[in-house]
């Protein structure tokens, strides 16, 4: 099994620090589950996992080593219309179905393995966002899979289309509001190298958003949260250009989707949402030579 880790010399235990990057993406996410399967099936982990939103979302069942579940779970039950769809949102003011999606699924219907999880020896770091701050909160592999699926349900949580998560006198909500590619927190947890897996072709940058003044008059009582939508675009292109300067340093190794992206945030098509899996397991496939060279250097 190769795992993502160096020998420190003049050291009585090997250190690990190497990491894995997950970015979010909505349905997009389905990409980074082809990419974790792959993984599984050659015995890829690492030491350290940290991922916001779907990429968080995927990480669970990586590291529960349960797999074709995230696959299950995202493409053969997202063409019921709790899991996704416009009566969703009347119902409840939420596209996405959160109680089917972070309970009636993992506890009943795709038993999620937290056994498997809590006995796993990586760590696992969820980033969601703090409505009234505006700033990023981090959570380091919770201890009970109530607390889990509700870290997750937040870090999932889009803004407009999903309603904040109380938790420990918190509102939370999407991590990749502040956080979409959150390489600089595996860098502070100590992580010298890091695999990163994006949900993005390579060249996209995001725009400035429309509707500003929907946003703040949406969101009057959160204006800490407002802002740190508004200005997401450039947090996001910001941390894309440093990628590729690390990328180049030799200090990153990037997975991103080889052919053109069909699958959007928000997507029910089965056959669209598995093509994307499989490319995610293709293009893992094809570059798993040059990373397990890289993993060893």
């Amino acid at each position: 099994m190769i795992r993502g880790c160096s020998s420190k010399k003049g050291k009585g235990t090997e250190e690990l620090d190497t990491g894995l990057v997950l970015e979010g993406g909505g349905m997009r996410g389905v990409y980074t589950a082809g990419v974790l399967e792959y993984f599984m099936e050659k015995k890829l982990y690492f030491p350290y996992v940290v991922g916001v939103s779907a990429g968080a979302c995927m990480a669970a069942s990586y590291l529960s080593r349960q797999m074709d579940r995230n696959r299950t779970v995202n493409i053969d039950y997202a063409g019921d219309p709790k899991y996704l769809s416009l009566q969703n949102y009347i119902k409840s003011r939420q596209l996405f179905g959160m109680d089917y999606i972070f309970d009636e699924i993992p506890n009943r219907l795709v038993p999620f393995d937290f056994e498997a999880f809590s006995n796993s020896t990586e760590k696992l770091v969820i980033g969601t966002t703090d409505c009234r701050t505006g700033k990023p909160v981090y959570f380091s592999k919770p201890q009970s899979i109530g607390d889990l699926l509700t870290v997750i349900r937040a870090s999932s949580s889009l803004p407009f289309i999903a309603p904040m998560v109380p938790y420990r006198d918190m509102l939370l909500m999407d991590g990749g509001i502040v956080d979409s590619i959150p390489i600089r927190k595996a860098e502070a947890d100590g992580m010298q190298k890091n695999v990163i897996i994006l949900t993005r072709n390579e060249g996209y940058r995001k725009a400035p958003p429309r509707g500003q003044w929907m946003v703040r008059r949406s969101l009057r009582k959160f204006p800490e949260l407002a802002t740190a939508i508004l200005s997401r675009y450039a947090m996001y292109n910001e941390t894309l250009a440093y990628i590729s300067e690390q990328e180049q340093k030799g200090n990153l190794f990037v997975i991103r989707p080889e052919a053109k992206l069909e699958v959007g945030r928000i997507e029910r098509n089965p056959v669209k949402l598995d093509a994307l899996y499989r490319q995610g397991i293709e293009d893992a496939a094809n570059q798993y030579s040059r990373l397990s060279e890289w993993l060893r250097s």
